[in-house]
């Protein structure tokens, strides 16, 4: 075990050992003093900080942007981007100095004419179903819902365009790492939903180590001490296995909202080190499009046979 990993043991140790004299606390006069709780929390920031040393090193001389496919096709819009600011998600842990969130934004369809509306045959569906819309590896005419301050406090993944959508390897190499066990939980895009992601349910995330934070996630070892990560995926969509060498384009999973995630969406970064407890962020673009800054809408790719899909497991545990 590296240094840097047991100090991530013993940094998630810490906040155990936080956690359960505070409840203690609670529930009972505790045989120490009070001051005395926060000593391991002082600690564990502590040991925080020391395992980002290097990362913050890293981050004052950053390597040159590696250049790749972007890992979608369709119109999307960049959240937390590197081009905004470093580290783009607050913290240079688990390899996320130059990390990216996307999210599916389709273009809106258009409103059909007057006359067109008088020859619908009664009981007509709409076409939601491969080629609708301008999406390109979305589902076209789905718009992501906004978010709301009071109701309704959660939704179900159907209702995001991204859930579901296609996530292609940007290079050719090598899976390292895939897993797609854990569920698609509800969303947390509305206040009441989003105090508890970041007060309760981030915390015993970040205890539960890298795999609580990501959620489902694949690593691909691109060669030359680079390796891409592709966080929050879709339970039971992985189409690669570790060991499988996949070539630049190919669908490795679905896009889902498993682990540290308010809503469906990609988390993109590379990385030096396939281990997220030890990894540092490497920057990157992607070929055609360059970085998408914050907000800033991007259209990748051929989105040719994106179809509607299931919302399996989306409320299972709830």
């Amino acid at each position: 075990m590296s240094v840097r990993k047991a100090v991530m043991a013993m940094y998630r140790v810490c906040w155990i050992i936080f956690f359960a004299m505070v409840i203690l606390s609670l529930v009972t006069r505790p045989p120490f003093p009070y001051w005395l709780t926060w000593v391991p929390a002082a600690v564990a920031i502590a040991l925080a900080l020391a395992a980002g040393r290097r990362a913050r090193s890293a981050a004052t001389n950053p390597r040159p942007a590696v250049e790749i496919d972007p890992p979608v096709a369709g119109r999307w819009v960049a959240l937390n981007s590197p081009a905004d600011k470093v580290p783009s998600h607050g913290t240079h842990g688990y390899g996320q100095t130059y990390a990216i969130d996307i999210v599916a934004e389709p273009e809106p369809e258009p409103e059909p004419q007057p006359e067109l509306k008088a020859e619908a045959q009664p009981g007509a569906k709409p076409d939601v179903g491969v080629g609708a819309g301008k999406g390109g590896g979305v589902l076209g005419g789905l718009s992501r819902p906004k978010f709301r301050y009071l109701w309704p406090v959660v939704r179900r993944n159907r209702h995001f365009p991204a859930f579901g959508a296609p996530l292609l390897a940007v290079a050719d190499g090598t899976v390292v790492h895939a897993s797609h066990g854990r569920r698609d939980h509800l969303s947390r895009n509305s206040g009441p939903a989003l105090i508890y992601l970041m007060l309760i349910e981030a915390s015993v995330r970040d205890v539960l180590g890298p795999g609580g934070i990501v959620g489902n996630h694949l690593v691909l070892d691109l060669g030359d001490g680079t390796y891409a990560m592709y966080a929050h995926l879709r339970r039971g969509s992985l189409q690669v296995r570790v060991g499988e060498e996949v070539r630049a384009g190919q669908m490795l999973a679905e896009c889902g909202n498993s682990g540290n995630s308010t809503e469906p969406h990609v988390h993109f970064q590379l990385m030096d080190d396939p281990d997220l407890d030890v990894a540092v962020g490497i920057p990157f673009t992607w070929r055609g499009i360059g970085l998408p800054a914050n907000g800033e809408a991007f259209t990748a790719g051929d989105a040719a046979g994106r179809r509607l899909v299931p919302d399996s497991g989306a409320t299972q545990g709830f």
